[in-house]
């Protein structure tokens, strides 16, 4: 038996069928990190921790700053089914190209600067649904 208000015979399906379409709007969601490749490869040679905690970074500082969007607030309430795409950009130029393509079409996402060097080290996506922003980072490869 459900939980929750009881509702008079033959309203509560299309509730229920509303809650299952959210649920599986919300498992559609995904947080792409795009992490720089050039950090962990000499001649910076970045350990592999510092790398990782570069995107860490970045994630939460996009989850912060779109806490209010819906699909931000879906999306963190998935917890183990959270969907983490972690992609690779080549180098900071790239990063930046990256960032104000997403910017021109008004994606939003966050960049990580590490101070004090004042390097764009990782930039992340708040939660988003795959299509609509597969088109602009299909070029890139997964971070290996």
């Amino acid at each position: 038996a459900a939980s929750g208000p009881r509702l008079p015979v033959g309203c509560a399906e299309p509730y229920r069928s509303m809650a299952a379409a959210g649920a599986a709007a919300a498992a559609s969601l995904v947080q792409y990190v795009v992490l720089r490749g050039d950090l962990a490869r000499p001649p910076l040679s970045w350990p592999l921790g510092a790398v990782g905690a570069q995107g860490c970074h970045a994630a939460l500082a996009a989850a912060h700053a779109h806490r209010q969007h819906p699909d931000t607030q879906a999306y963190l309430e998935l917890g183990g089914a959270m969907r983490t795409v972690v992609l690779e950009a080549p180098d900071e130029a790239s990063l930046t190209v990256l960032a104000e393509t997403l910017k021109q079409h008004s994606i939003d996402h966050e960049v990580w600067t590490e101070q004090p060097d004042n390097m764009a080290t990782c930039l992340a996506l708040r939660p988003y649904p795959k299509e609509q922003v597969h088109q602009h980072l299909k070029k890139l490869k997964l971070l290996k």
